[in-house]
């Protein structure tokens, strides 16, 4: 039995936000989110997984060669980063007259910009 409805990923998560590497190799590590592949359950974080990749000759690249690239983590390895709080925290969630808007569990402030 197969069951892929649960590699689906349910994340507070958003594109542009600050984040904190909390386990691994690049840990304690701060980044802004690139990209968010929910199929898998990864983040692609700037500056952080950096390896380079080959790739062959095309229009775009004439000769091929060698680009250093930023690679997926997984999104249980990052946390959201609060300015206020200068760490990683969890995010919870306001709701204020049928809108809603995220904030830091820890003191409050809104990270909705």
């Amino acid at each position: 039995m197969n069951n892929k409805s649960s590699d689906k990923c349910n994340t507070s998560l958003k594109k542009n936000d600050s984040v904190v590497v909390i386990n691994g190799a690049f840990k304690g590590k701060r980044g802004k989110v690139l990209k968010i592949i929910k199929d898998s359950g990864h983040v692609v974080v700037e500056g952080i997984n950096k390896r380079n990749k080959y790739i062959r000759p095309s229009q775009e690249h004439p000769q091929g060669g060698l680009i250093n690239t930023e690679f997926p983590i997984h999104i249980s390895n990052v946390m959201c980063f609060c300015d206020r709080c200068k760490k990683g925290v969890r995010i919870g969630v306001e709701v204020k007259e049928k809108s809603k808007s995220r904030i830091c569990s820890k003191c409050g402030k809104s990270i909705d910009k």
